[in-house]
Parts: C-alpha cells; structure tokens; sequence
C-alpha cells in the first residue's frame, strides 16, 4: 500500500478533477504492475498498472488508495476490468466520497468473487481531501497560507514584506504551489505585490518530489471590477495564458474585453450584499472549471471573507522570529472578524514545526464555534 501512495503522490495536482490515485499489482510478493491516475481523461491507476502487469494480474493481488470505481463517467468502470483481469483480492485504503460509487464499487467485486480488504491510511485519506470537498460542497478545497512576523505582521508601515519568511518556508510554499491546482489572490495584494504566482523550485527540487510534469497551476485574482493595471505581471504574455481574472457582474464589458485583450480568461460571477464579486460564487465557478484545489495567498479582506464564509479548509502559516511593530502595520486577515475569543475558527489536526528559523502551523478549520455563534445571532 505505501508502494502504492507514493505512487500516488507523484500526481497530485495533477488529475483534477479527479483524484490523485496510486495502485500497485503484486503477485508471488513481487510487484508486477505500478500506476497512478493519468492526466484528464486518460486510464485510472488501476488500469495503468494491470496494463503494466497484463497476464502477471491474473491470481494476483491489488492494492489500490482509493475504492476503484464501478461507473462510466469519462472511463469504463475499474471494477470490470479488475473482475476480467483475474484479481484475486483488493486491498483499498478509503471508500470513495463521490456518492454514486461509495462503497458500490467494493460491492461489485465482492459480488465477483474477489476477496475486498479494507487498508486505511492517514496518507491516503489526506491525497483525497480536496476531491472529497470538490465533489461534496461543489467547489475546490481551499488551503490559505501566509506568513507573519511574531507580532502579527505582514509588512511593515511602509508595506516592505520581503521577505518575512525564510528560503526553507518559501521552498515549502513552492512545492505546495506545485500540488495545487490554482493559486488565488484579491487585486489589492495582486497590484501591490504584482505577484508572478508560480512554481519555482529548483530542478533538484523537482527531482526529489518526482512529480510528473504539468501545465502551471491556473493563476487566479479576484478584481470585482476588473480594474487591474496594464503593467501587472499576471497580464504580460508570458503568465497571461495561464490566468483567470473574476469579476463582479457589475464589471462592464468594455472592461472585460479590456482583460481579455491581454490573452487572461475572465470569469464573471455575481455580486455578494457588498457590491463586490461573491467569494463562495467565484470558488463555485473555478469549480466549473475543474480545479479542485486552490492555494488562498491573501491579501487580507479576502481571507478574512473566506473565513467569514467558511470557505477555508485548511491553514498553512510561518511564524517568522521578527518583530517590526507598527500600529498600522497590516495584518494577515481582516474582514468583521469575531466579537469573542472563544468564537473564533481554531485548528484541528494541528501540527507545529520548525522551517529554517521559521515556525510553521498547519492544519484543518474547524468552525463549530464560529457557526454556533452566528446561529445565535
């Protein structure tokens, strides 16, 4: 199985929309045929590793990170060409979330004949977290990262943030970026930073996460008006391509033929009660799109709005060992923020480390209090 996972891993964010799936075929202990999930729409790992394995398969034994799958939706169903290969039993780490399989697809091989094993592993169940989102809530998991000086800073009063964290943190963020499937930041941060919002790790790097190659992952700004400066990296040919820019419907077509004169895509979505793109629509609408999974970098009113909105899965922040003061000095999320402490969004599943002189703290929303407090509201 752990054959398997990494498999797996080396196509993460890579498969949107569907998952990231490794299968291994063993018989006699010897691995005999090895695959993960093909970019859209090719073969799904179990068929990429029986092809591997052909006559090899017959008797043998597979193991498999997800339940394989028993409908047509861009492929025959896994489960068919499992039964006719000859396996003989399964070993599956997670059921399938996607409610027209989930549990259905182990049902049919049973029916077979085929002896089905339930595996469970963390690493398994944490490869499918963003398709378990996308295809229950109907938009991409969402992971927001920043990075903060100890007091709580993210620039200084003079809007200096480079850098905050050091080159192990930005490393880290590198590799995430190449795990995602779409980097999104509001038009405030993307005309003051003028981010590039690519993946940018060394070649040694990239050797040692022995990722497949892929498109760059999809460069998104949220400009409710579509008012973004011509000079802006995200609008010069080299990135356009690979851009989407959302904007309200109150942005106007003679603005949104401006942007797509640069070559970016515009997505225009509806407007929330505050006459500015509405966040859960334009997550909804890269959803639409297939992308399964978004890096949420800032600034701080759209996090504070997707917290606000619940619309934040997970968190990813490094503490950096510096202190820059400054009343004015802006912070990490804004928004109305929460009127008590104990209604606040905490973490679960947390994790503490050291990166470089940096402290990293990642780990999943948890929103009960914050729900129980607007429900009394």
């Amino acid at each position: 199985m752990q054959q398997a996972i990494i498999q797996a891993y080396r196509v993460e964010g890579r498969t949107s929309p569907r998952p990231p799936v490794g299968a291994v075929v063993v018989r006699d202990g010897h691995i005999v045929g090895a695959g993960a999930t093909a970019p859209p729409y090719g073969p799904h790992a179990e068929i990429v590793a029986l092809t591997m394995a052909g006559t090899q398969a017959q008797n043998a034994d597979l193991y498999v990170t997800l339940e394989p799958c028993c409908v047509t939706i861009h492929t025959p169903p896994c489960t068919q060409a499992i039964i006719a290969a000859g396996i003989q039993r399964v070993f599956v780490a997670q059921t399938d979330p996607n409610p027209l399989v989930a549990g259905r697809g182990i049902t049919q091989l049973e029916a077979a004949g085929i002896s089905v094993h339930m595996q469970p592993t963390i690493e398994a169940s944490q490869l499918i977290r963003p398709f378990t989102t996308y295809i229950t809530t109907q938009r991409p998991h969402v992971t927001a990262k920043w990075a903060m000086t100890l007091d709580g800073k993210i620039a200084s009063i003079a809007g200096d943030a480079r850098w905050i964290s050091g080159p192990e943190s930005r490393t880290w963020v590198h590799d995430l970026r190449d795990r995602v499937d779409a980097i999104l930041i509001g038009a405030n941060t993307a005309r003051i930073d003028n981010a590039q919002l690519t993946v940018r790790l060394t070649p040694e790097q990239q050797a040692i996460s022995q990722r497949t190659t892929r498109p760059a992952p999809w460069r998104v700004v949220i400009a409710s008006n579509g008012d973004l400066p011509e000079p802006l990296a995200l609008l010069q040919p080299a990135l356009a391509e690979r851009t989407i820019i959302i904007v309200g419907e109150s942005c106007t077509q003679q603005q949104q033929q401006r942007l797509l004169a640069f070559g970016v895509r515009v997505l225009p979505v509806a407007n929330d009660a505050t006459g500015r793109a509405d966040l859960l629509a334009a997550l909804q609408a890269l959803a639409g799109e297939g992308i399964m999974h978004v890096l949420l970098e800032g600034g701080a009113q759209l996090l504070g709005s997707a917290f606000e909105q619940m619309c934040i899965d997970d968190a990813v922040t490094f503490i950096a060992p510096i202190v820059i003061g400054g009343a004015q000095a802006p912070t990490a999320i804004a928004g109305r923020g929460v009127a008590q402490i104990q209604h606040g969004w905490s973490l679960d599943h947390l994790r503490v480390q050291q990166s470089g002189a940096d402290v990293m703290v990642t780990g999943t929303i948890n929103y009960q209090a914050y729900l129980q407090s607007t429900t009394r509201a």
